[in-house]
C-alpha cells in the first residue's frame, strides 16, 4: 500500500515538472516572438529615415552657445535690387529682391493701345471680369472716349482744350482705317500711342459693328474704364469735361437710341429668317453713336448669337450699326437704357447722311440750340441738357469752335 502511494507521488511530481517546462518554453517564443517583430518593423523605418536623422537620432548632440544679440543694433536688410519686382501695400512701392512680378502692378497699368493681338484674342482677353465687387486699390473711375475715324482727327486742338487738366479720368482710343499712315500734325501729345489695331471699315455694312466692338473690347482692358463714348472724328463736346463727366458717370441709364420705326427704313429692314431669336416686333432701330456701362460693353462683346444673326440677315440695305446695338440692348438690358442718344444730329434735310457744318455756318445761336434745343429725362427728372455732343462738323469749322469753346462750352 505504501509502495503504490510512492509511485503516485514520483508520478505527480514528473506531470507537475512538465508543465512547468512546457508553460517556459512558451513563455520563451512570446519574447523571442514580440522581439523578432520589433526589430523587422524597426528595421523597415530606419531605411526611411536620411542619413543625417539617424545621426541625430543616435548621437547625444551638444547644446549650442547661447548668442545674445546687441540690444542697440537691429539685424541688417538684405540689399535692394533696382531692376527686381515690385509690390504694392496700401500704395505703397517696396521692392522684393529675387522676384520678378508680384501684387497687381502690372495688371492694373493701363495698357497699351496697339499690341499684336487678334480680334478673338482680344475679345477673350477683354472679357475676364474679377467677381470681387471691391478694388484692392485706389481706383478713379474713368470714361473712355473711342473715336472711330477715316484717319486723323482734325477736331483734335478742340479736344485738346477739353480734356486739359482732367488726366485720370478718362482714356482715348481710334480706331483708323488701317491704310492711315499716322501723319497726324493737328493731334497733340495726348493722342499720341492711343490708336488701336484695326481692320477695314466700310460705309453701311457689318464691319462697322467689328469696329465698335473693337474699341470697345481694347477699352474695357482697361479697368478703370466705367463708361464707354462711341464718337467720330466729325464730333465736338458741347459741354466742358467736369460737366460731361459728371452727367455720365452719375446717370442710372446708359443712352441707346431705341425706337420703333414702321416705314421701310425701320421694319422694312427686318429680315423675316431672324425668326424666332429676332422677331419683328423686336426689331429696333437707333443711332450709332452710343453710351455704355461696362456690363453692356462687356456683353456686347461676347456676344454670339445675336451678333451672328445680324452679320448673316442685315446686310444693306439693311445697316447693321443702325439696328444691332439698339435691337441687343432693348432685348436684354430694356430696362437700364434711357432709349437717347447723347449726340446731336442734324437729319432734317433728309438722305442717308446728316447734315456737315462748315465754318460759315457755326454760330453761337446754333451751338446753343444744340445745348438746350429740346427737353429730356434724365435720373427721372425733366432737363433741357440732353446732348453732350454734336456732329458733323467739318475742319474748317475748327478756329470758330476755338472761338466759342470759352464763352459757351465753357471750356479753353
Amino acid at each position: 500500500m505504501k509502495h503504490e502511494t510512492h509511485q503516485n507521488q514520483i508520478i505527480s511530481a514528473k506531470l507537475f515538472n512538465s508543465q512547468r517546462y512546457i508553460h517556459s518554453l512558451i513563455v520563451y517564443f512570446l519574447f523571442f516572438g514580440s522581439g523578432l517583430v520589433i526589430g523587422i518593423s524597426l528595421t523597415f523605418y530606419l531605411k526611411d529615415v536620411p542619413i543625417t536623422l539617424k545621426k541625430k537620432l543616435f548621437t547625444i548632440q551638444p547644446s549650442p552657445p547661447l548668442i545674445v544679440p546687441p540690444k542697440s543694433r537691429p539685424p541688417p536688410s538684405p540689399p535692394l535690387n533696382q531692376e527686381q519686382g515690385v509690390t504694392m501695400n496700401n500704395n505703397i512701392k517696396r521692392k522684393i529682391p529675387g522676384v520678378g512680378r508680384i501684387g497687381l502692378t502690372d495688371y492694373i497699368k493701363p495698357p497699351e493701345a496697339m499690341h499684336d493681338m487678334m480680334d478673338d484674342e482680344l475679345i477673350w482677353r477683354a472679357s475676364m471680369v474679377p467677381k470681387a465687387k471691391i478694388f484692392p486699390f485706389n481706383r478713379t473711375p474713368k470714361v473712355a472716349f473711342m473715336f472711330l475715324a477715316r484717319g486723323s482727327l482734325p477736331l483734335a486742338p478742340l479736344w485738346e482744350r477739353f480734356f486739359k487738366g482732367h488726366e485720370g479720368r478718362y482714356s482715348i482710343y481710334i480706331h483708323s482705317q488701317p491704310s492711315f499712315k499716322g501723319d497726324a500734325p493737328e493731334e497733340g501729345p495726348i493722342f499720341h500711342a492711343r490708336r488701336v489695331p484695326s481692320k477695314r471699315v466700310d460705309w453701311g455694312e457689318f464691319s462697322m459693328v467689328d469696329a465698335e466692338r473693337r474699341l470697345l473690347a481694347n477699352a474695357l482692358l482697361d479697368m478703370s474704364n466705367e463708361r464707354f463714348v462711341l464718337l467720330s472724328e466729325a464730333c465736338i463736346p458741347l459741354y466742358n469735361f467736369t460737366t460731361i463727366y459728371t452727367y455720365i458717370m452719375n446717370s442710372t441709364k446708359t443712352f441707346v437710341e431705341s425706337y420703333d420705326e414702321w416705314g421701310p427704313v425701320g421694319r422694312g429692314r427686318y429680315n423675316s429668317q431672324m425668326t424666332p431669336w429676332v422677331t419683328i416686333e423686336q426689331w429696333r432701330k437707333g443711332s450709332q453713336w452710343f453710351e455704355l456701362d461696362r456690363e453692356i460693353a462687356l456683353d456686347m462683346i461676347t456676344d454670339t448669337k445675336f451678333f451672328n444673326l445680324f452679320k448673316d440677315f442685315c446686310r444693306p440695305a439693311c445697316y447693321s450699326d443702325e439696328h444691332y446695338l439698339p435691337t441687343f440692348v432693348t432685348m436684354r438690358y430694356w430696362w437700364k437704357n434711357g432709349n437717347r442718344t447723347l449726340t446731336w444730329v442734324d437729319w432734317t434735310k433728309g438722305g442717308p447722311h446728316p447734315t456737315k457744318f462748315a465754318r460759315t455756318e457755326v454760330t453761337r445761336e446754333l451751338l446753343h440750340q444744340m445745348r438746350t434745343g429740346i427737353q429730356c429725362m434724365y435720373n427721372g427728372e425733366p432737363t433741357s441738357m440732353c446732348y453732350l455732343f454734336a456732329r458733323k462738323f467739318l475742319p474748317s469749322a475748327l478756329d470758330r469752335l476755338l472761338k466759342f469753346a470759352p464763352k459757351v462750352m465753357m471750356f479753353g
